[in-house]
């Protein structure tokens, strides 16, 4: 067995740092070509995506605002039945005017309570937003 025979011919390309003869055709400007192509296919792909996704965000919110003021309308007019009712039902105790001042009293006053509430938090919101500290 001659000396050189199990050693690896320096002119094989198969080991781990070969290159094959299409690569010697390559160029740095083809290797920046093909990358200002992948990246011009990623942008498109990613503004497909962006596109589908905002299409998606306002098919929801469009559905949520009909679904938000469909149970609007119908609280109003439970609301409105609520007070009918009470009106009926109080009539015969307290005469129809005394039904009515007693419902629209309560109404008003659950309405004060409600802005109450409502105007404290959002001084809390404003105090907050602002960096105030006292609330």
């Amino acid at each position: 067995m001659p000396l050189g025979e199990d050693a690896a011919d320096p002119n094989e390309r198969d080991g781990p740092l070969a290159y094959h003869d299409d690569e010697v055709d390559r160029s740095l400007v083809d290797d920046v070509e093909a990358l200002i192509d992948d990246g011009k296919t990623y942008l498109e792909a990613e503004l497909a995506f962006q596109k589908s996704r905002a299409a998606l965000v306002a098919d929801g919110a469009k559905s949520a605002a009909v679904l938000g003021a469909l149970a609007a309308v119908c609280a109003v007019l439970a609301l409105v039945a609520l007070a009918i009712g009470l009106l009926l039902a109080l009539t015969p105790l307290i005469t129809a005017w005394g039904a009515t001042a007693v419902v629209v009293g309560g109404l008003l006053l659950a309405a004060f309570f409600a802005v109450r509430v409502a105007g404290k938090r959002w001084r809390n919101m404003m105090s907050a937003v602002s960096g105030d500290s006292t609330p």
